[in-house]
């Protein structure tokens, strides 16, 4: 029995190739706040609701006080050069098996809908984030990131810069190989730090994006985030489920000076 449940949210849309983006929290986050931001742009409609009994074991405590579990959903956008589906959420499966059974049933979605790439999206851990964090590419097949690389400023040479790729998107590409699917992952520099928002990674990740995809994508607004966020010294989220949101980055800058007490219960 599948411990992986995907709910189908109103009538199926007819997509063309549509490419597949992931976006799950990681390192620095800087994942789902690349997709989060990317879903919130494009006002992309939600498609699937997505349930498992392997997500970690905690609840989101609201705004208004009460708890909520998290939320992992695909999502798609029809434009006039491309169509997405858009893969986000507040976390991904805890252990190894359920990851992999996780990303075999996306995989699947992705297949039904004949996407035509698959990118998944994450965070390469330093000491410190660089002031213009760098982007990687890397794939399941050499002509997959060729192809990428066309028109991006994308590098390639990830071999001795990282270790294992874990998690749903590192295991994504595994299994997208398997299935003769062509499949890229971005990894942007960010800082190791637990508690770090690696939005300026997030940031070269959808300049890469709206550039490759011409996506329409207003990264002016994400460029006063990024000040905003600097100004105010900001290094830490009181919600994971939040973070990445444009309203949970004014909210948490508000907060600053009401430091948040975490509870792990």
């Amino acid at each position: 029995m599948s411990r992986v449940d995907i709910t189908l949210i109103g009538k199926k849309p007819k997509l063309r190739n549509p490419v597949f983006i992931e976006g799950l929290p990681g390192i620095g986050n800087v994942g789902k706040i690349a997709a989060d931001f990317i879903v919130d742009e494009l006002k992309a409609k939600k498609l699937y609701d997505i349930f498992s009994y392997s997500f970690p074991h905690s609840v989101f405590v609201s705004e208004n006080n009460l708890v909520e579990l998290p939320t992992v959903s695909i999502y798609y956008k029809q434009t006039a050069k491309n169509d997405f589906l858009i893969l986000n959420g507040d976390v991904q499966p805890s252990d190894e098996e359920s990851c992999y059974e996780f990303c075999d049933k996306i995989l699947d979605v992705v297949q039904d809908f004949k996407c035509r790439q698959v990118i998944t999206l994450g965070g390469i851990g330093l000491h410190s984030e660089p002031k213009t964090p760098k982007v990687y590419c890397t794939g399941d097949t050499k002509s997959a990131v060729n192809d990428f690389k066309k028109g991006t400023d994308v590098d390639d040479k990830l071999f001795g810069v990282v270790g294992p790729i874990i998690g749903v998107s590192g295991v994504m590409l595994g299994l997208s190989k398997k299935r003769n699917l062509d499949a890229v992952s971005l990894l942007a520099e960010t800082s190791a730090h637990p508690m770090h928002i690696g939005i300026k990674g997030a940031k070269e990740i959808i300049e890469v994006l709206n550039k490759k995809y011409s996506m329409g994508l207003d990264i002016k607004e994400l460029n006063n985030e990024v000040e905003m966020i600097e100004k105010e010294g900001l290094k830490k989220s009181d919600q994971l489920g939040q973070v990445s949101k444009r309203s949970a980055l004014k909210k948490l800058t508000n907060q600053m000076s009401k430091e948040p007490i975490d509870y792990i219960g």
